[in-house]
């Protein structure tokens, strides 16, 4: 197999037209041509995801965060990113990301999650493009029966990987709760579209203080907020599992690397 058959698996699921504007999406470095056997997914493009590459003798690294947002006129091995770009090419090991074109397909980033903290049944987006009700930024479901706030929680902290935030949760955590709503990474901007919805509670990453307190204060679902690094890492195995099933012969792997930000609490 080379690059290109392994690009054209990956695009067809997460269709490169559907990030946003301001996105930086596909390959970031490699020969498209060169042959590839081993593929590594990761949630971040940083040092210790390259390393593991290089242990593993991987062909190709997918990420979810891209290396470059804004434009660079620069790869000089001067600077963290300079210096992972380097390694990559020196070793050729390709790098290709796949972003906000993940978040919203179907299925994608929420889907993942979704599944991941328990929700059953049929998903729906928390925001479908107007063109495609199956696509959207985050997810809708139902739990396998009505529970509590707090048992919920307690599920989601069992059902992500773990990290030195947690969750954290606002609401009463005897409230009643089976309609939920989950969006991978930072979930501010759904925040009004989750009361609208009529959810139970809303599970998502990086909620700040003010926003959260104003919805929780007007009344809204309950909130759970875990590590962005956290939210997103369960798809990782869903999009290795698309390269399986598409009968492309590569080995992938999983990177079990944790590479959120935070790396202690107190």
């Amino acid at each position: 197999m080379t690059l290109t058959d392994v690009i054209d698996v990956l695009e067809a699921a997460y269709p490169p037209a559907r990030a946003e504007s301001w996105d930086a999406v596909g390959l970031v470095c490699g020969d498209p041509a060169l042959p590839v056997s081993r593929v590594l997914f990761a949630v971040d493009p940083v040092a210790a995801v390259a390393e593991e590459a290089l242990d593993w003798d991987a062909d190709l690294i997918v990420t979810h965060h891209p290396l470059y947002l804004r434009g660079t006129t620069s790869v000089a091995a001067t600077t963290p990113k300079g210096r992972l770009l380097h390694t990559l090419i020196k070793h050729d090991i390709a790098l290709y990301t796949a972003h906000t074109n993940a978040d919203v397909a179907n299925p994608g980033v929420s889907d993942a999650l979704a599944r991941a903290v328990g929700l059953v049944g049929d998903l729906v987006p928390l925001r479908p493009f107007p063109d495609d009700p199956w696509r959207g930024l985050g997810r809708i479901g139902d739990l396998p029966a009505e529970t509590t706030l707090g048992a919920f929680a307690e599920r989601a902290a069992a059902g992500l990987p773990r990290t030195s935030w947690g969750i954290r949760v606002a609401g009463d955590e005897s409230r009643r709760v089976s309609r939920v709503a989950v969006s991978g990474g930072a979930g501010d901007s759904l925040l009004a579209t989750a009361r609208a919805a009529g959810v139970d509670v809303f599970l998502t990453a990086d909620l700040r203080h003010h926003p959260a307190s104003e919805f929780v204060e007007a009344g809204g679902p309950a909130l759970i907020d875990a590590a962005h690094w956290a939210t997103e890492w369960p798809w990782l195995d869903s999009a290795a599992s698309i390269l399986g099933s598409s009968g492309i012969n590569v080995e992938t792997r999983v990177s079990a690397t944790v590479t959120d930000a935070w790396t202690r609490g107190y």
